[in-house]
């Protein structure tokens, strides 16, 4: 008999153990911390501070070129060369000046850009709130359910006991002793686990949070709290949606994109300025050039611009119709469950509490019979999982509203 109290202890004791030495987090927290530190986050700002160089790139002006220029140079043949009086030597700048307002442009698609990334890294930040809350409630769940068996493999080795000390007595046959051992140990397996499925919802929560340790967590958020979610104007909603700014961002960028592309249809001239001495004589040099836009006046660019803008338009209007129907999908499952937890898992769960009380109460009494006593067990247990993970899904559907109205995480 001592090998089942030994494979009943020591998992029991685990839990116990790690608890003394885990690290208690609250959701808040852990959103704080996704959002502070997680990789992916930073990677979005080092994006964002990319685009700003750029914009400010783009606006330096251009810089003047400085030539320095020898020609008719001859250092054989007769009559000897004099390099001061032979060669023609020129010194001059040369400066293009930009037109249609290109530098201005090219701000305004770059500051298009910073605002386009920003609104991504905004709706990156929501993602992964989002993805922490929902991890840390199926932690949660697992926690509640770990503890659940683990109180009901404790309850039953007060049962194992009992039925021992009936069997010395000669008031039941051992036959009840080993079917009750036998119904500890199925509930030591589903315990065990249990135990493994937690520790799974752990790594998982961490690894949404962007850690690269793990360890032990104890969850302080309570799992039965209901939360309740009040929907916001439909019209309020698009525009607490970062991805909404993101389209409307997307859209500007296009257009921004189009009037650079239509500026760069006027060619840029070229003005020429400097010195040059020939045959022994200073002169002043001076010249101008542009490109003459016979065939190629940017047109393909123009178009593939123009084609930008009815794609950044229509991924707006597709988006606006994902919106309202997350909206409304979100909104109905979160009724949904918090009608089955009001109306049918709480009181269900009330009444497996006193079949398995009353039950208890009856065997140990001697007017119930083993077997039912065992099936009233299980039914408190079955529906004991059923609640908590009905309560994760509860509490998940809560953060997939969250996330489809906008609302802060």
């Amino acid at each position: 008999m001592t090998t089942y109290k030994l494979a009943f202890v020591v998992p029991l004791l685990i839990p116990v153990l790690c608890a003394q030495t885990s690290e208690r987090l609250s959701l808040a927290s852990a959103v704080s911390e996704a959002r502070r530190s997680h990789p992916v986050m930073r990677a979005a700002e080092d994006r964002v501070q990319s685009a700003e160089g750029l914009r400010l790139q783009a606006g330096l002006g251009l810089n003047p070129r400085l030539i320095l220029q020898s020609e008719n140079t001859r250092l054989w043949d007769r009559p000897a060369f004099r390099f001061q009086d032979d060669a023609d030597n020129f010194v001059y700048l040369s400066q293009v000046f930009e037109t249609s307002r290109k530098r201005q442009r090219r701000v305004e698609f770059a500051s298009g850009t910073v605002r386009l990334l920003t609104s991504e890294r905004a709706v990156l930040e929501r993602q992964i709130a989002g993805r922490v809350s929902l991890a840390y409630w199926s932690a949660a769940s697992a926690s509640q359910i770990r503890d659940v068996l683990g109180e009901n493999v404790k309850a039953f080795e007060g049962v194992i006991q009992y039925n021992r000390d009936r069997v010395r007595e000669g008031a039941v046959a051992e036959v009840d002793l080993l079917r009750v051992m036998l119904e500890r140990d199925r509930l030591l397996v589903s315990a065990q686990s249990a135990e493994e499925d937690y520790n799974q919802a752990i790594v998982a929560l961490l690894r949404e949070m962007g850690r690269s340790t793990f360890g032990s967590l104890q969850l302080t958020d309570s799992l039965s709290e209901l939360r309740d979610v009040e929907l916001p104007e439909p019209a309020a909603i698009l525009r607490m949606r970062p991805e909404w700014e993101a389209s409307e961002a997307a859209v500007a960028r296009a257009e921004a994109a189009l009037r650079l592309q239509r500026a760069y249809t006027t060619p840029d001239p070229e003005v020429l300025f400097g010195y040059k001495r020939t045959a022994g004589y200073d002169t002043l040099l001076g010249g101008f050039q542009i490109n003459l836009p016979f065939r190629n006046r940017n047109q393909g660019q123009v178009s593939s611009a123009q084609a930008e803008i009815r794609l950044a338009q229509n991924q707006a209007r597709a988006l606006e119709t994902q919106i309202r129907a997350e909206v409304e999908a979100a909104s109905s499952l979160y009724q949904a469950r918090r009608r089955l937890l009001k109306e049918t898992l709480g009181p269900m769960r009330e009444r497996a509490d006193e079949i398995a009380r009353i039950a208890l109460a009856a065997y140990q009494e001697g007017g119930f019979d083993l077997l039912r006593f065992i099936d009233a067990t299980r039914a408190r247990l079955d529906t004991l999982t059923l609640y908590y993970r009905t309560l994760a899904d509860y509490q998940q559907s809560v953060t997939s509203l969250q996330i489809a109205t906008g609302a802060q995480l």
